[in-house]
């Protein structure tokens, strides 16, 4: 079942998602700690669709590095707006 990089990914995906549901926005670490966590989590997540849902792993370099920097820049932006209005 496991054998499609899909298939691994969609799991992955799902297992993001219940540690940052499940865990990071319980008490286990502080807020500051889960919402870094849960942005970290997210842009990872938005990188791994791009890449094997949206079929940007077989896409020229520079557009795969386009996304792919787009997304970290966008969880930076929102963390730093984030961490600069506390």
């Amino acid at each position: 079942m496991l054998r499609e990089r899909v298939t691994k990914v969609w799991a992955m995906l799902i297992a993001a998602t219940c540690v940052s549901t499940w865990v990071l926005s319980e008490d286990v670490v502080s807020p500051d700690v889960a919402v870094v966590g849960i942005f970290v989590i997210a842009a990872l997540k938005v990188r791994y669709v791009l890449l094997d849902f949206m079929e940007l792993r077989g896409a020229p370099r520079p557009v795969r590095l386009f996304f792919e920097l787009w997304a970290a820049a966008a969880a930076v932006v929102i963390l730093a707006f984030w961490s600069a209005a506390r």
